[in-house]
């Protein structure tokens, strides 16, 4: 082949309509999916820690729903790492609205009125020490977070925050393999009523995926569990050998929200 036939054999290749792979379909799934950014705040004990919930009730998640931002929850910790601190769940349509939102804060006039007290505060009086941000996205069998229907009432409720650590990249797409086969309608059918899941794209503790249920209180939290142990489906699903040794670490937090939670 000379030199013309070769140039005009790679321009047909190239018009060539791509062939249909099952990993388009794949991605165009995945376009759905939400990016979840799990935010914990180090909080110093003092006289900015009471403003520093004000502020993000009053000035903070107003202007993130604003920017774009889905449904924003915030949560104490009752139990687990329990250093002082609150963590916020921001809920993403887009990378674009993960990487832009400081920005669209700081072009917000409302919110930088409202948020002055924190903004403007001096070094020697730090609202917090530091935040700290893991990005996750949804899995495909759950590609939106589920706000729990008791958010924004009295009614009280906890939430379970939990991550699986996989000892390898491989592990931990054969754990969320498992996920997508068919464990989220055992997790809703026993009582484990989930938030979201979602592999950790950036963050601590990788490979690993994250997770968040809620409960009434802690007494069905142990029952869910237990039922979820006992599941036949469950059983099967997690006797599979294809599923072996996919999880190398499981840690866990009890939260309670805020009265301004959205979640």
């Amino acid at each position: 082949m000379d030199r013309r036939e070769f140039l005009a054999a790679t321009a047909v290749a190239a018009a060539a309509p791509i062939p249909k792979l099952d990993k388009l379909d794949t991605l165009a799934q995945a376009a759905n999916r939400q990016f979840i950014e799990l935010r914990r705040y180090h909080i110093l004990r003092g006289t900015m820690e009471r403003g520093f919930g004000t502020y993000l009730q009053e000035a903070a998640i107003p202007a993130m729903n604003r920017a774009g931002v889905g449904k924003v929850g915030a949560f104490s910790v009752v139990y687990g790492e329990n250093a002082p601190s609150l963590l916020l769940v921001l809920t993403h349509s887009s990378l674009e609205s993960v990487v832009s939102l400081r920005e669209k804060l700081a072009a917000d006039a409302e919110y930088m009125r409202a948020a002055a007290a924190i903004l403007d505060a001096p070094l020697s009086d730090p609202p917090f020490v530091r935040f700290e941000s893991t990005l996750l996205r949804s899995i495909e069998a759950m590609p939106t977070l589920e706000p729990s229907k008791s958010a924004g009432s009295t009614t009280p409720r906890i939430y379970e925050l939990r991550t699986y650590e996989s000892h390898n990249d491989k592990a931990a797409l054969n754990k969320l393999k498992m996920f997508n086969a068919g464990e989220v309608p055992i997790f809703r059918r026993t009582g484990l009523t989930p938030v979201f899941f979602g592999e950790t794209v950036i963050g601590t503790k990788m490979p690993s995926l994250n997770y968040m249920l809620t409960f009434p209180d802690m007494a069905a939290r142990d029952a869910a569990w237990s039922a979820f142990s006992k599941d036949p489906d469950w059983k099967t699903l997690s006797g599979d050998p294809q599923y072996k040794d996919n999880v190398s670490a499981i840690s866990d937090i009890i939260l309670r929200p805020t009265p301004f939670s959205q979640i």
